[in-house]
């Protein structure tokens, strides 16, 4: 098998990752947004969850396929990660999942109830896999990170628009937001999790917490 690298571009092929006991594959969807769309299933169980049904929802149905789709978990509030979101709930039944403070806005933006509305230190169960719910409040006020800690390898973790390589998410010129978000990602993220943690973002390319933890201080300076 082709080792993952989390290079993917929307229209291309996804990209599968596989550990012991999770299989991860990321897809691109929409050219000019280009958002990483992510589903996880579990070996054990078959059991999957997608993370952002952003849009194009034939694409992330193909790549659901026949499996038993239990949640779909959005990760903020923006419209450019629920566009499908309709579409593939009406597809699969699944349960919507968001974090509590965003949830009103997404279901005002799609029509779709969120059924479950987490907040911070929550578990979300795949099978035999749980994902712990990270809030990080900047990007949007419900922004949600979700860490799988695998028992057998490195912590796995989805930080939506809330962490890029190079960053933390945008804040729009709010000083207030940025100086929030940064606070949530030194303090949830960097200062809890060592630097193999592996880190799939919103888009763009994954990066690992090693990579990006000299350059903190860099992003603190240079503010949004």
């Amino acid at each position: 098998m082709a080792t993952y690298t989390g290079n993917v571009s929307p229209g291309g092929t996804p990209d599968t990752r596989e550990l012991q006991h999770l299989i991860i594959t990321k897809v691109a969807v929409d050219p000019q947004m280009s958002n990483n769309c992510y589903v996880l299933r579990c070996r054990a169980t078959d059991e999957q969850v997608l993370i952002d049904a952003a849009d194009d929802a034939p694409t992330l149905l193909r790549v659901l396929g026949d499996g038993r789709t239990s949640r779909i978990i959005t990760t903020h509030q923006h419209w450019d990660h629920h566009r499908a979101l309709k579409d593939v709930v009406g597809a699969t039944g699944a349960v919507t999942v968001a974090g509590e403070p965003d949830a009103d806005a997404i279901t005002e933006q799609t029509d779709v109830p969120v059924d479950d509305r987490v907040v911070d230190g929550d578990t979300i169960e795949l099978g035999d896999v749980r994902l712990q719910v990270i809030h990080l409040v900047g990007h949007t006020p419900g922004s949600i990170a979700l860490l799988y800690d695998d028992p057998d390898g490195t912590p796995h973790l989805w930080t939506g628009d809330s962490l890029f390589p190079g960053g933390v998410g945008n804040t729009f010129g709010d000083a207030d937001a940025f100086r929030s978000l940064l606070h949530d990602v030194r303090t949830k993220i960097f200062d809890r999790l060592p630097d193999e943690t592996w880190f799939y973002p919103g888009h763009g390319n994954d990066s690992t917490l090693g990579e990006q933890r000299p350059h903190l201080e860099e992003w603190a300076a240079r503010g949004w």
